[in-house]
């Protein structure tokens, strides 16, 4: 009978060989000899006596063994419960015993303890806003008067030939109150005027007044003079 079992730390195995003594007798001198110590006699693995057996253990590296028990180095008796036999070559059989490799089975890497989530940290109370001071408001500075523009003094146009007291209120009411205002007045905005005015006015010819208002307006009064006494009710003779 054959025991074996594989010691990781060594990396070989454990072999027991046990051989009954009914198989070989009491008393005897027995010992495994085979390809792990050259079948020699004196290097042969001696077996102990036990209750009804001779015992033997041997560590071996895995492989392919072959083995026989020799009896008081005169017989030769196989293991009957052999895992194998194979022939001798001397019209015997000798006993095989395969050793298979183990292969190193690596633990897998402990998994790495996933970090405790830090519980939460209580918000910390929200200050409380400090009362907003209240702006003192600002007294508005005193509104700069605006300084009125002195308007500029009203001419008499009643002096331009062929404006009478009415149409100089007509032109007066309608922004035109000085010589300077007449000369830039547009004929178009003379005859809307006086058209506005009524049919009484629409006779008035306004061809002449900025002519002579512009010459009134630079103080040419000789040339005013000058040019009024070509005219009639505003109109070239």
């Amino acid at each position: 009978m054959i025991k074996k079992s594989f010691v990781k730390s060594k990396k070989q195995y454990k072999v027991t060989f046990e051989v009954p003594f009914e198989q070989v007798g009491a008393n005897r001198d027995v010992r495994v000899l085979g390809t792990f110590n050259g079948w020699s006699w004196d290097k042969g693995l001696p077996m102990s006596k036990g209750k009804s057996a001779y015992k033997a253990d041997i560590s071996l590296v895995p492989g392919e063994y072959q083995f026989r028990y020799l009896v008081d180095n005169q017989e030769w008796k196989n293991d009957w419960d052999a895992p194998g036999y194979t022939s001798s070559g001397y019209a015997s059989d000798n006993c095989v015993l395969t050793l298979e490799e183990v292969a190193e089975v690596k633990k897998p890497a402990a998994k790495k303890a996933a970090p405790k989530k830090a519980a939460p940290k209580k918000a910390a109370p929200a200050k409380k806003a400090a009362p907003a001071k209240k702006a003192t408001a600002k007294k508005a500075a005193p509104a700069k008067k605006k300084a009125t523009s002195k308007k500029a003094a009203a001419d008499d146009l009643k002096r331009i030939e062929g404006i009478g007291p009415k149409i100089s209120g007509l032109l007066n009411d309608a922004g035109i109150v000085t010589f300077a205002d007449l000369g830039a007045a547009t004929p178009k905005k003379l005859a809307d005027v006086l058209t506005a005015a009524g049919a009484r006015f629409r006779l008035a010819n306004p061809s002449s007044w900025q002519q002579q208002a512009k010459l009134a307006a630079a103080g040419k009064t000789e040339e005013l003079k000058k040019l009024q006494d070509e005219l009639k009710g505003g109109v070239k003779k």
